[in-house]
C-alpha cells in the first residue's frame, strides 16, 4: 500500500466493544503503537449498546490517547457482525483491518497482514487474510467447542480455514459489504468471500489472555446459534452465483 497525494486512509482498523470499559485505554495505546507501522490509517470503535463506561474510556482514549479515533455508537446492543457493517460503511480506506478490544490481539500484527497483501491492493477481488490464533488462551471448555465448531463448519462449508471466529482479518471494504448481511456474518467470512472468488492467506498469531472482563457468550449460545448459522450459510454459497469479468462492447 502506497500513499495517495491526497493523504487520504488506505487502511481502516475497525473494533466492535461491548462492555469493555477497563480495556479501552491499553488497547488504543497498542493501535497507536502500530499506527507507525502501517500506512495512512483510520481507527474507527464502534460502541455497540454498552451499559458500563465503554463511551467514557472511548472518549478519554481520543482525548489523550488516539486523536484520531473515529467512535460510532450504538444505543442498544444490535451484534458484533451488525456493529462492524457500521464501522466498515463509515469507513473512508478501501482496506479494513479487524480486531476485538478485549486485549486478546495485537495489532502489531496487522502490519503482517499487510505485508501480505503486497501487490494485489488493486485487484478487482482481494484475498482475505485471516490471523489463526496459536495456542488459544482461553478456557478449555471454550476450547474444545471451538475445535468442534471449527470441524464441523470445516466439512460443511469448505472454507479452507482453520480458524474462522479468529478475530484478526484483512480483506477489501467493498467486498464486505457485498456480502449479505445477517447477525453472525463475522464467524464465516472465510466461506462467504471464498464465493465472491478471494484468495484466502492464513497466518499464524499468538493469541493473550483477555486484558479484563468475561466473554459476552457462552458456549451453549454459540453452538446453538452458530450450527443455523452454517446451514444458512451452506444455503447461501449454492445459491451464490459469481459473474465473470464484465466486458463492454
Amino acid at each position: 500500500m502506497t500513499a495517495s497525494k491526497s493523504h487520504s486512509p488506505l487502511l481502516a482498523v475497525v473494533v466492535s466493544v461491548l462492555n469493555e470499559g477497563d480495556n479501552i485505554l491499553p488497547v488504543c495505546t497498542e493501535i497507536r503503537e502500530a499506527l507507525t507501522a502501517l500506512p495512512p490509517t483510520e481507527v474507527i470503535f464502534v460502541d455497540d449498546g454498552s451499559t458500563d463506561n465503554t463511551l467514557q474510556k472511548l472518549q478519554e482514549a481520543r482525548n489523550t490517547i488516539l486523536p484520531q479515533l473515529r467512535i460510532l455508537i450504538h444505543p442498544e446492543c444490535l451484534g458484533k457482525s451488525t456493529a462492524l457493517r457500521t464501522a466498515i460503511r463509515a469507513a473512508r480506506a478501501p482496506w479494513i483491518a479487524t480486531m476485538d478490544g478485549d486485549g486478546q490481539d495485537d495489532p502489531a500484527f496487522i502490519q503482517t497482514m499487510v505485508n501480505a497483501i503486497r501487490g494485489h491492493e488493486n485487484a478487482p477481488v482481494g484475498p482475505l487474510v485471516v490471523g489463526i490464533r496459536h495456542k488459544r488462551r482461553d478456557n478449555l471448555s471454550r476450547r474444545l467447542a471451538t475445535r468442534f465448531a471449527n470441524g464441523l463448519r470445516q466439512r460443511l462449508l469448505k472454507d479452507d480455514c482453520p480458524d474462522t471466529g479468529g478475530p484478526l482479518k484483512l480483506f477489501q471494504r467493498d467486498l464486505f459489504l457485498s456480502l449479505p448481511q445477517f447477525e453472525g456474518l463475522h464467524r464465516f467470512i472465510p466461506a462467504l468471500m471464498k464465493s465472491y472468488g478471494a484468495p484466502l492467506i492464513c497466518i499464524e498469531t499468538q493469541h493473550r489472555a483477555r486484558l479484563h472482563g468475561q466473554s459476552k457468550y457462552t458456549n451453549l449460545h454459540r453452538a446453538l446459534v452458530g450450527i443455523r448459522d452454517m446451514l444458512g450459510v451452506l444455503w447461501l454459497q449454492k445459491r451464490t452465483r459469481r459473474p465473470p469479468p464484465q466486458t463492454e462492447l
